[in-house]
């Protein structure tokens, strides 16, 4: 399978975690992230395919291409076994990687996304690229900031979603929809004997708690929280709680699930 070389910032030294982002942002949008938790950590974050500084690849690549790409990355930048935290289609690209490269990764955290993506939701999220295609990224700017965010959230950190949006290209974002339109990790779950964690957001409007929980179910021994108040973007609106949990678990510490 064809890879492409992704562009990544490391930062820190110790035991290895490696951030995959949502479609349609970057690397760059963790918040506090890898600051709070990067004492004794080294962390690596990534632009996934077609996405901030890496190259788009091949078109209509499936998501086993996404995930081959970061196996390659976590060898090129030197992370050895490392713990994979993806959220949204960064998720399902790191359950598409613990599946298919079991040996790669030694913890799963996978925020705000399924298991798969059931048949007759596929057209619907296919529309997603295609209507960029049609109209161009600005088109899908409002209706994705809705999905994402609350409401009542405010900070200029929306400005900044919007933007990058609105600078990606049409054809990474409809090939990024078209690979989670055919997702569907359920049948071989159970296979997975890594600890994991899955993280939902109370307020999730494109991922529902229910989601997230049928996928909690499907992995053994897995471990969910839900945050409450958190929507899609929780690491970016509900940061402060979206870092403690996660530190919890990679402290291997229990989780307090709701």
């Amino acid at each position: 399978m064809e890879t492409v070389s992704l562009n990544g910032a490391v930062t820190g030294e110790g035991e290895g975690l490696v951030l995959l982002h949502p479609i349609g942002l970057d690397q760059s949008f963790w918040g506090a992230l890898p600051v709070m938790l990067g004492q004794g950590r080294r962390i690596l974050r990534l632009d996934l395919r077609g996405h901030g500084r890496s190259d788009i690849g091949s078109a209509r690549a499936p998501i086993e291409a996404y995930a081959a790409d970061v196996v390659e990355a976590i060898r090129h930048y030197g992370m050895g076994k490392p713990t994979v935290l993806g959220l949204s289609f960064g998720g399902m690209i790191a359950q598409t990687l613990a599946l298919n490269h079991p040996g790669s990764i030694s913890k799963l955290i996978a925020c705000g996304c399924p298991g798969g993506i059931p048949e007759e939701a596929r057209p619907v999220l296919r529309e997603r690229g295609l209507a960029a295609e049609r109209d161009g990224m600005e088109s899908i700017v409002p209706t994705t900031i809705e999905r994402w965010f609350t409401s009542s959230f405010t900070s200029p950190i929306v400005e900044r979603v919007r933007e990058r949006l609105r600078t990606d290209t049409v054809e990474s974002w409809s090939d990024g929809w078209h690979a989670i339109s055919n997702f569907n990790a359920f049948p071989r779950l159970a296979s997975l004997d890594m600890p994991t964690l899955i993280v939902s957001g109370e307020k999730d409007a494109a991922t529902s708690p229910a989601a997230s929980k049928a996928l909690a179910e499907a992995i053994p021994n897995a471990q969910l929280v839900t945050l409450p108040g958190a929507p899609h973007m929780m690491q970016l609106e509900t940061s402060g709680l979206f870092i403690e949990t996660v530190g919890q678990f990679l402290a291997g510490h229990p989780v307090d699930a709701a």
